[in-house]
């Protein structure tokens, strides 16, 4: 399925969670880099009003569905794809990268997340190597000079698997540098995934997740951010519908 822009055009390339692990594995084997994007609802939004953001998106080698919303407009668009949360794929990318012997950076969040994190992951995947565990300050531009040093120490540990927990849309503009500063790399954005496992945000329960109403669960928690987030969404809906029917084979 597509997404279509003024000037850019962003495809889902890989329909589920198993095709998008198979290519990171293929990947990470011949020490050839990647970044990977996970597609949202929000970031549709993001990607109307930011053309920098639009330019990230654009070098982005996977792009999978987060998100409820982008799987039914898959269906609209007779292209059906399943659900992949980045915060579903950290653990699986993690033992794809123990299993063919590459090391894994964490990146973003804050230090105390990441040690977090880094210790759940050695916990559940055996074989795991965290080889950087890397917080930038507090006002980290992914496309300046920091981001181009620390790009240059993250190369330095040769092919390995980055996991970026910046948010959008930063995350996706520092991979999408990385893939020319260090284009050994992979680079996988994953929001709140780190967070998730370190325990510094909690996920939506199971239930919620499963009769698709997680969002509806993260506005409750904080409605003063998200209730206008959501609501620009919303906005957007019906064009992407409209899109998504004119798409259908």
């Amino acid at each position: 399925m597509k997404f279509t822009f003024a000037d850019t055009v962003i495809t889902i390339t890989h329909p589920d969670a198993a095709s998008v692990l198979a290519a990171v594995q293929q990947r990470l084997t011949a020490g050839k880099g990647f970044a990977l994007a996970t597609i949202n609802l929000d970031h549709l939004v993001k990607l109307r009003a930011n053309a920098a953001f639009r330019a990230a998106y654009a070098l982005q080698d996977m792009v999978v569905a987060d998100g409820n919303p982008v799987v039914w407009l898959s269906r609209l668009a007779g292209q059906p794809v399943s659900l992949v949360p980045g915060s579903d794929l950290v653990l699986p990318l993690v033992r794809v990268a123990a299993r063919v012997g590459r090391s894994v950076v964490l990146f973003g969040s804050t230090a105390a997340a990441l040690e977090g994190a880094a210790q759940t992951l050695r916990e559940q995947g055996p074989g795991v190597k965290i080889s950087q565990t890397i917080a930038p300050e507090f006002g980290f531009d992914p496309s300046g000079a920091a981001a181009e040093t620390l790009l240059t120490r993250i190369g330095q540990d040769g092919p390995c698997l980055c996991l970026i927990a910046l948010g959008a849309p930063k995350q996706e503009q520092f991979a999408a540098l990385g893939r020319k500063i260090a284009p050994q790399v992979g680079f996988a954005s994953i929001g709140a995934g780190v967070d998730f496992l370190s325990g510094h945000q909690h996920r939506a329960p199971e239930w919620a997740r499963r009769f698709a109403v997680e969002w509806l669960w993260r506005m409750m928690q904080s409605p003063k951010r998200l209730l206008p987030r959501y609501l620009s969404c919303a906005a957007i809906l019906p064009g992407q519908a409209l899109s998504a029917m004119r798409q259908r084979r």
